[in-house]
């Protein structure tokens, strides 16, 4: 086979450098933007922050006030001189050669008038109002850390503070113990500590804030809480009796069975659940929280003259622009090394800021599709969400579907109903009577809303449920009904039955 040269024409994508930094800032979060930013501020030196001019009025009064004050420091500087020599003959500097200095000084002002003049807050330029608060933050403390301080307080020899740190070690965030006492007891390596002590340390440790915690199960958790009831309490033996005897019915609240064994009438079984609803059985949750998760809204929408405006939250990204200094520096340096080093770095700077602008027009563009689609959502709520997914909107803005799903993609948008995702406004569609469409999330909202009316002992089947959506021309399967609940984490009718 001999060799051959061939000519061939083929079209393809070629990934520019500037492309793909393009793509890679569409798709990250404000969170990450800013971190990508401060990134390029530290290792571009011709990126640098714009920075935002202030009230020019405050600038002036400042001005003014200035050279005024200038003038009465001339005019009174001879005032000055002559306090400190003035009526009480006290020289300043013969009093230091001397070092007869008197006890008490005369003041030029007292705090009474110190205080007067500066009674008023200082209120930084710019500032908000309504942002005029303290925050004192979160505890991030954990259960273990919670026992162990109070094991620190309460006395324990070294054996019982060994078995103690062992057994909170063994405790979850839900507050209950996770590993059986034998093998804590394995654990600790010491022939000489027996089973027992571990146990007597163990109740020791559920004694603890908050009761409970260390407890192997839901039964033994709410049975510590009980004990710490006075034994006067009303229904409290009844109470002990349920969670002992009849814990698994109290689970699947089958409230009939429970009538019947316990011999309770209904008005005496909802006494005694009054008093279990006072119990906690995830006692660790009291303690322990997750770290918060923080939003910053990249859209805010809002109503102004009867018209629904949308506007980038500037206030959550720098205004970034080239140094002229340094980038003046690559047309006068003379060794060709800087020069260049100026040159690329420029380049890049521009590219960079390009590429915020595209980002920022591409997140406005596609925003205000969502909002002039989701009129109805805006106006009367989720209940009114229109289907929409996201062809429709990569149609409007004659943009690919895989840009319309990155630039959704982390990104939120402030509302007068509450901050969403802009993912949270795609939704697939269901027919109704009437042929027309509605949103899956609409038909969430309802569920919702159904389920927050109905009567707490006979809560709504999902059957039930699908036949109420019908009788309003929504024709929904049961399945999906049940699917839609989940995913709004709604436990079955079952399990929402309740007697209080």
């Amino acid at each position: 086979m001999k060799p051959s040269l061939q000519l061939k024409f083929s079209q393809q994508l070629t990934m520019t450098p500037q492309l793909q930094q393009a793509i890679k800032l569409l798709q990250l979060s404000t969170l990450d933007l800013q971190q990508e930013i401060q990134e390029a501020l530290e290792s571009n030196p011709l990126l640098e922050l714009t920075e935002q001019d202030f009230n020019d009025a405050d600038s002036g009064d400042k001005n003014d006030s200035s050279e005024k004050n200038n003038a009465d420091g001339a005019s009174n500087s001879a005032e000055s001189d002559s306090d400190l020599s003035g009526s009480d003959g006290i020289d300043s500097h013969d009093a230091l050669e001397k070092g007869d200095l008197p006890d008490d000084l005369p003041l030029d002002s007292s705090w009474e008038e110190y205080l007067g003049s500066s009674s008023a807050p200082v209120k930084m330029v710019g500032s908000n109002p309504d942002d005029d608060f303290v925050f004192q933050g979160e505890t991030s403390e954990s259960i273990q850390d919670h026992l162990i301080w109070q094991m620190e307080l309460t006395h324990f020899s070294e054996t019982d503070r060994s078995i103690a740190i062992a057994i909170i070690d063994s405790i979850d965030e839900s507050g209950y113990l996770t590993t059986s006492s034998e093998d804590i007891l394995d654990s600790l390596d010491d022939e000489e500590i027996e089973l027992d002590e571990v146990e007597c340390v163990l109740k020791r440790i559920q004694m603890f804030d908050p009761v409970g915690a260390g407890a192997r199960s839901v039964q033994e958790c709410l049975l510590i809480q009980l004990k710490q009831f006075d034994e006067s309490t009303p229904w409290l033996d009844e109470a002990k009796e349920l969670i002992k005897q009849h814990a698994d019915l109290l689970g699947s609240k089958d409230y009939r069975t429970l009538m019947r064994k316990t011999k309770l009438k209904e008005d005496q079984l909802r006494e005694v659940m009054r008093l279990l609803k006072t119990l906690n059985p995830r006692p660790g949750t009291a303690i322990s929280s997750r770290e918060p998760e923080y939003v910053i809204p990249d859209v805010n929408v809002y109503k102004k003259n009867g018209v629904w405006t949308v506007e980038l939250n500037n206030d959550a990204l720098p205004a970034l622009s080239v140094n002229e200094t340094y980038a003046s520096f690559g047309k006068t340096s003379k060794n060709p090394n800087d020069s260049q080093f100026i040159k690329s770095h420029l380049q890049e700077a521009k590219w960079f800021i390009k590429s915020l602008e595209s980002r920022n027009e591409t997140l406005l563009k596609v925003s205000h599709c969502i909002v002039s689609k989701q009129r109805e959502f805006f106006e009367k709520g989720p209940e009114k969400m229109t289907p929409m997914v996201l062809n429709d909107v990569a149609e409007m803005v004659d943009m690919h579907e895989s840009t319309i799903s990155r630039v959704t993609t982390q990104k939120y948008m402030h509302t007068p109903r509450g901050i969403f995702e802009l993912k949270y406004f795609f939704s697939s569609h269901v027919a109704t009577e009437s042929g027309e469409n509605c949103s899956s999330t609409a038909i969430r909202a309802l569920i919702k809303k159904l389920v927050a009316v109905e009567p707490a002992n006979k809560p709504l089947s999902d059957s039930k449920i699908a036949q109420m959506l019908a009788e309003q021309g929504i024709q929904v399967a049961r399945r999906t009904i049940a699917k839609y609940r989940e995913s709004l984490h709604i436990p079955p009718s079952n399990q929402r039955k309740s007697l209080i």
